[in-house]
């Protein structure tokens, strides 16, 4: 992976990491940063994802791969959410 993969890669993860957190419903008890590195991990592991289903690369805008990243960045939120409130 390049440098530029890189920077994407951690641009696009924190927009994930807080469209992840718009989706989950009620307040969350993690902050900004556990937010943006759940995006980062979920945009990477969406990416393998969207690319093992085949719907990674497309003409157009890669809808479904957004998707699977949104979605997974939502379930690491909630999960991470639990935990804290649970200490």
């Amino acid at each position: 992976m390049e440098i530029s993969g890189i920077i994407s890669a951690v641009v696009i993860g924190i927009v994930i990491g807080v469209l992840g957190r718009l989706v989950v419903p009620g307040r969350q008890r993690i902050g900004i940063l556990l937010t943006i590195l759940v995006g980062i991990v979920a945009a990477l592991i969406g990416s393998a994802l969207a690319g093992a289903f085949g719907v990674a690369d497309t003409d157009d805008v890669d809808w479904i791969e957004w998707l699977i990243q949104i979605a997974l960045a939502a379930l690491g939120v909630a999960a991470l959410d639990r935990t804290r409130a649970r200490r």
